[in-house]
């Protein structure tokens, strides 16, 4: 059977353009003998290695095939992964893998562990120079899980991946029945490893997006012609100021929103839009989200630590690939709960210094309440954002007006609170009062949005 009718061979011929995939070392199979290995026919030693194009955009591939000693890793496995690491990192080309593998090879021992801590060396030396994609649709355990951490982006087939360091079983106390640790389900929304989860066709095409959508190195620019009418009006985006990912579809060319890591610190949104054909790595707070029947579902309006890790992560990839970066501001402070209290400032901490050490294009956008250092650390100007606009309905300060009446009006009347409350909101908590101390670089009418933001990264970009 040629490897290209097995699965993973059908895997890379769905994901690359028709006619476009390019197979490199074919021949090459097993050398250990130990075990009875020499007897076992192992064809392109159980991953086939090549390139392509996605919509005329070219990118290398693996795809591990399980029929192939389970598509465990080996030496010459290994190395055929690394040769296309250092083919794409030379031509300043994207990686995707396909991983559907049983682990490292067991009958070839240390040899095998090796060339694993190979393929995790090679990984390391393309961080940040191109991406890297993974995609799980099969078994990903132990060593393997690594390789996905290293990647920047994870997707993973929703029904038979399974991915882990630890098996289920193997945790203490716990089992598959009780909580099925290495599903998609868990790995999305719990651990947040897996940035995208569907059915395989989904994936799929959820990866041939995301290919058009990124830059392929970190010297290129992702920009594609753009026909929708950068003046476009966005009647009704003032109802989206809760569930951020609506407003980012609202104002993005073709309402377009890739949403990564959509399931997982659902209060944070990260993703990437297009304005004027130029890509946007987008990070926003979201206070509800809305589905797909219109069901709403409240969200507390505070800074939580996977939710500050989460962007921290996405920010640090778009600045490592020239990607520039939109934020939606509309947060009152932070989760106040003993879980979050552990980490919290060390999260904080590390979204504000990726912010600060951003070289890219910044502009913030608040929609809606920007109270506290949870605002201070959302791009604000005093961070390094370079431009910050400002709904006209956006309240921003040191914290509610009515508690700052309470705190510096402690024993007054109920009737002085109320006119210092009216007094404080009206002379510090506003984009107006923000507008006049240089905070606020533009006070904008919600449904002009898109226009104000499709210019200020035009300028800013040039």
């Amino acid at each position: 059977m040629s490897s290209m009718t097995s699965s993973a061979g059908m895997r890379i011929n769905a994901l690359l353009d028709d006619n476009s995939f390019v197979e490199i070392g074919s021949a090459i199979t097993a050398r250990s003998t130990d075990f009875n290995l020499k007897q076992i026919d192992t064809p392109s030693d159980g991953v086939i290695t090549g390139y392509g194009t996605i919509d005329g955009n070219r990118v290398y591939v693996y795809s591990q095939d399980s029929s192939v000693l389970g598509g465990t890793i080996g030496e010459m496995h290994a190395k055929k992964i690394c040769n296309i690491y250092d083919l794409a990192i030379k031509t300043g080309t994207p990686v995707i893998g396909l991983i559907d593998c049983n682990g490292v090879r067991l009958q070839e021992s240390t040899d095998a562990l090796n060339a694993i801590g190979d393929i995790y060396f090679k990984q390391s030396m393309a961080k940040g120079v191109i991406p890297q994609i993974t995609a799980v649709f099969g078994t990903c355990g132990g060593g393997l899980s690594i390789m996905t951490a290293l990647s920047d982006f994870t997707f993973m087939e929703e029904k038979k991946a399974k991915m882990f360091v630890n098996a289920p079983d193997a945790i203490c106390g716990n089992s598959v029945e009780k909580n099925d640790t290495a599903s998609a389900k868990f790995q999305s929304e719990e651990s947040g490893n897996a940035d995208f989860v569907g059915d395989e066709a989904t994936i799929i095409a959820d990866m041939r997006n995301l290919i058009s959508m990124i830059p392929a190195n970190n010297d290129d620019v992702a920009m594609i012609d753009n026909e929708d009418d950068l003046n476009r009006k966005c009647d009704g985006i003032l109802g989206a100021a809760g569930d951020t990912s609506i407003l980012l579809s609202q104002i993005a060319d073709d309402n377009n929103f890739l949403e990564v890591k959509a399931a997982y610190a659902q209060e944070m949104v990260t993703g990437f839009i297009r304005l004027d054909g130029l890509t946007i790595g987008c990070v926003a707070n979201r206070t509800e989200v809305v589905d797909d029947e219109g069901k709403v579902n409240k969200l507390e309006a505070g800074l939580t630590a996977n939710g500050c890790n989460k962007a921290a992560d996405f920010v640090d990839f778009c600045d490592s690939f020239g990607v520039p970066v939109l934020t939606i501001t509309n947060v009152s402070g932070f989760r106040a709960c003993m879980c979050a209290e552990k980490r919290l400032a060390k999260s904080i901490a590390n979204l504000t210094s990726v912010f600060a050490n951003c070289d890219v294009p910044r502009v913030n956008l608040i929609v809606g309440k920007a109270l506290g250092t949870g605002y201070v650390v959302m791009n604000s100007k005093a961070i390094g954002c370079d431009l910050t606009f400002a709904w006209d309905n956006a309240e921003i300060g040191a914290m509610e007006a009515s508690m700052a009446a309470k705190i510096m009006y402690d024993g007054e009347s109920q009737d002085t609170i109320a006119a210092k409350t009216a007094e404080y909101a009206a002379l510090q908590n506003n984009a107006s009062s923000a507008a006049k101390r240089g905070y606020v670089d533009n006070v904008i009418a919600p449904e002009d949005t898109r226009k104000h933001l499709v210019y200020a990264f035009e300028m800013l970009y040039a």
